[in-house]
C-alpha cells in the first residue's frame, strides 16, 4: 500500500518600494513503508528549504520609487535613496513634531542615531514599527 505525502515550503521578503516577492515549492511523493514517513518528510523539507532559499534570492525587478508619497523631501531625506523606512503618516508625524516645537533638525537626526543606533540618516531608517513603539512611548 502507497503513502502519499505532500510538502510545501514557502518564504516571502519584502523588498524596498512596499514591495515584495515570495517563493514556493510544492512536492508530491510516495513512501510503501510507513516508517519511511518520518525520515521522508524530513529529508522533503531540507530539500524544498534549501531550494527556495536559493531561488528567492533572485529578486528580479524592484520598484525604484513608490506612490505613498515617502520619497526624499525635507529637512532628513538625505539617505541614500532619499526616503524614509518608516509610514508617511509617521514621517508626517514626526517632521510636523519637530516643527511645531522649532527643534533643531541636526539634533533630531543624532537624537535618532543614538536612540536607533542606526548609523546616518536614522530618522528615515527608523522603521515602520519601531517608530510606532517610539511614538508610543513619547506619547
Amino acid at each position: 500500500m502507497a503513502i502519499h505525502l505532500e510538502a510545501n515550503y514557502s518564504k516571502k521578503l519584502g523588498l524596498p518600494g512596499y514591495s515584495s516577492h515570495q517563493c514556493s515549492v510544492p512536492i508530491k511523493t510516495e513512501v510503501t513503508d510507513p516508517n519511511q514517513v518520518p525520515a521522508e518528510s524530513s529529508r522533503l523539507y531540507d530539500m524544498l528549504q534549501s531550494c527556495v532559499d536559493r531561488e528567492i534570492q533572485k529578486t528580479g525587478f524592484v520598484p525604484q520609487g513608490n506612490d505613498r508619497g515617502n520619497g526624499g523631501t525635507g529637512a532628513f531625506a538625505n539617505n541614500n535613496n532619499g526616503a524614509w523606512s518608516c509610514s508617511p503618516k509617521q514621517r508626517d508625524l514626526i517632521l510636523d513634531i519637530v516643527d511645531r516645537n522649532q527643534l533643531d533638525k541636526t539634533e533630531v537626526e543624532k537624537l535618532a542615531q543614538e536612540r536607533f543606533d542606526k548609523g546616518g540618516e536614522a530618522t528615515q531608517q527608523t522603521g515602520s514599527l519601531r517608530a510606532h513603539r517610539r511614538i508610543d512611548r513619547e506619547a
